[in-house]
């Protein structure tokens, strides 16, 4: 399996966390857990599906993915190879006028947010090119020009520096008094642009924090005061509703 990150130029960093290009010879099926941003992914060959029980979607070629609050499974064809588009938080919004909200849950067809013709020709560069740099330049011209001339929401943007700060650890009664804003407009605005509300978004980065936590000598009985929940039990069916594991077998295996 071949696995490379790849920063977005100058133009694109305030919208794009990284780029991964991934081929894998084999089939195989695995569990992603949820990113605190949407997720945009090309398979420039082979077919990959999501599986739900017993069946398997096959997915468009090319597709997005939004903000989730819970693990999905993804199954891929022998011979996949597929670059992805990490968004920041706020980056999406900057590419289309179609709510992110209306992502939550989902994954859509790109034909379903841009273009089509447009899609199709950056699909049929991605299935020529022979190189990562190639299909990296593909994809930021492709988002190039899908890129508006809209300023960031400086108010939603505060909020989630201020999400992060707390280790999604805040209140949102506590953010709408920081910035002075009530709770309905806030959560309107929040929901439109990163993709879920302010409270499940910081439930996210909290789950996010305790992965990382994992990874350390910490007991989970730190990790889960550390983290805030109100006891073990809380923690437990937290972190099985992201993971679909308890912590315990979780850590276990890393």
């Amino acid at each position: 399996m071949r696995f490379y990150k790849y920063f977005p130029n100058e133009s694109l960093r305030p919208y794009i966390k990284y780029f991964v290009v991934s081929e894998n010879e084999m089939e195989s099926e695995y569990k992603v857990f949820p990113p605190s941003g949407l997720v945009m992914g090309f398979q420039y060959k082979g077919q990959l599906a999501i599986v739900k029980g017993n069946t398997e979607n096959k997915l468009s070629s090319s597709g997005i993915t939004g903000i989730s609050d819970r693990y999905r499974i993804f199954k891929n064809s022998a011979g996949i190879g597929t670059i992805l588009v990490y968004f920041t938080e706020i980056g999406f919004i900057h590419f289309t006028s179609f709510p992110a909200n209306e992502l939550y849950n989902l994954s859509l067809s790109l034909d379903d947010i841009f273009n089509k013709n447009n899609v199709t020709e950056a699909e049929e560069k991605l299935t020529i090119a022979t190189t990562d740099s190639q299909r990296v330049k593909i994809v930021e011209q492709f988002l190039l020009s899908q890129l508006k001339a809209i300023e960031t929401d400086k108010l939603i943007n505060e909020a989630i520096k201020l999400i992060y700060q707390s280790n999604g650890t805040v209140r949102i009664k506590e953010l709408n008094q920081k910035l002075f804003i009530s709770q309905s407009p806030f959560e309107k605005r929040f929901r439109k642009v990163v993709g879920t509300s302010p409270k499940r978004f910081a439930s996210i980065v909290r789950f996010n924090t305790v992965l990382d936590s994992l990874n350390t000598n910490n007991s989970l009985a730190k990790i889960c005061y550390d983290n805030n929940f109100f006891d073990q039990a809380h923690f437990i069916k937290n972190f099985k509703q992201f993971t679909g594991d308890t912590p315990e077998n979780f850590k276990r295996f890393l």
